[in-house]
């Protein structure tokens, strides 16, 4: 049985996508084999982000409806052989779309796979609860602003009431030379704040910024991209190793960097 998470947050924006496809890549990367489930339904475009819109024919309704069978409908991702996607219907309304039909076909294939990734949309609303009914564990998405961390916290607590009891964190957009400067929220008051345990620190970095893509993957090599390993192989192994956005901003090397980064 494959290990089924859930990439949430409550609040839209804060890169739900970018870290769902990154982890699945990097634990594609790493022998497992991954299937993405894109769960919002009406706004999905993990097909956009993955480059594989061209190679759909069916989703996840065409499924429910009986049009074909859940692995004709599973999509294989161009660049890796283990990486594959079950992409969502492109409208919310329809009513056969339920908890126990969408359990029924993740129920069917996950057999088949390591690892299950949902790609849950914003908010907490029937969409939400329908991506966690699915999951057995959860990473919520945060940002290091006030609201982003306020609307995690308040996820946190209802997945609690829903017997999710593996949380996790993953912090993005972090900029190490603010939160060194106490300009944004520290990675431990946010970790306090959130009573859950963190896996992951993704810096703000212009590879995704630029929207420097090869199939949703960041380029190799760059910090996102580093950081996102070490998150994978925390998931698969256990062994904390979180990434360091504030390394390179201390001392005074660090202090010049910080300046200059305010100027440009």
């Amino acid at each position: 049985m494959a290990r089924r998470i859930v990439i949430t947050s409550g609040k839209g924006g804060v890169g739900k996508t970018t870290v769902c496809v990154n982890l699945g890549t990097q634990l594609s990367k790493m022998g497992k084999k991954v299937l993405i489930v894109d769960a919002d339904f009406g706004l999905n475009n993990l097909d956009i982000v993955m480059g594989i819109e061209n190679k759909i024919v069916y989703d996840i309704y065409d499924i429910i409806q009986g049009k074909c069978r859940a692995r004709q409908a599973i999509v294989n991702d161009f660049f890796n052989d283990n990486l594959y996607v079950l992409p969502a219907t492109k409208c919310a309304f329809k009513p056969a779309i339920t908890n126990e039909s969408l359990k029924g076909i993740i129920d069917e294939v996950d057999t088949h796979f390591d690892y299950v990734l949902f790609d849950c949309p914003a908010g907490v609303d029937n969409g939400f609860l329908r991506a966690v009914c699915l999951a057995y564990e959860a990473i919520i998405v945060t940002t290091p602003h006030i609201s982003a961390v306020r609307d995690a916290e308040k996820v946190c607590n209802i997945l609690k009431t829903m017997g999710i009891d593996i949380l996790n964190i993953v912090i993005n957009r972090a900029r190490g030379d603010l939160m060194i400067s106490g300009e944004s929220l520290s990675i431990t008051s946010i970790v306090d704040f959130l009573d859950a345990k963190l896996i992951g620190v993704v810096p703000e970095d212009d590879e995704i910024n630029n929207q420097l893509l090869v199939g949703g993957e960041v380029t190799t090599g760059s910090q996102a991209y580093i950081s996102f390993k070490k998150i994978a192989k925390m998931i698969v192994y256990g062994k904390e190793d979180i990434y360091d956005v504030m390394k390179k901003y201390k001392g005074a090397i660090g202090l010049i960097r910080r300046k200059l980064k305010k100027i440009i």
